[in-house]
């Protein structure tokens, strides 16, 4: 099992960027989108991870928003629901980010993803994600009594 904490990751929104030059359309990955996997590179190997999970992963991810400086006057006006006000990257948006800036580095691929858990946390100071990746065993294949022979 992998624990990393890692920098608040760029909206998907944000992930590529197109180019459009007369009837030429180009989609690349943003300089933003770049330096976050770096970061993510960086971390992972002071993390000590030298090689990717191999096969089937399970992953959960806990975004955690900036908490803003009002946090505690919404919090008195709001309630329990105040960091429902927060500004925050849809979870959907973060999950394709970080999946792609760990591919290659913390796990092989992200096709090989086959569980995520995602929640978004109340924010209680930086902005971060805490992501666990977890490698899954092979499940014994309900097809595979068929193949016996008798």
């Amino acid at each position: 099992m992998i624990e990393l904490t890692l920098p608040f990751p760029p909206s998907a929104n944000r992930y590529w960027r197109t180019a459009v030059r007369g009837s030429f359309v180009n989609t690349y990955v943003s300089a933003e989108a770049k330096e976050f996997k770096e970061q993510v590179g960086w971390i992972c190997r002071a993390a000590g991870i030298r090689t990717p999970i191999a096969g089937r992963v399970s992953v959960e991810v806990k975004l955690y928003p900036q908490r803003p400086l009002d946090w505690a006057k919404r919090q008195r006006l709001q309630g329990s629901t105040w960091d429902d006000s927060v500004r925050c990257i849809d979870l959907d948006n973060a999950n394709k980010v970080l999946l792609d800036s760990l591919k290659g580095i913390a796990i092989e691929d992200d096709k090989w993803v086959r569980r995520i858990v995602a929640e978004r946390m109340e924010p209680d100071g930086e902005a971060r994600v805490v992501i666990r990746i977890t490698q899954l065993a092979l499940p014994a294949s309900p097809q595979a009594e068929l193949l016996e022979v008798a």
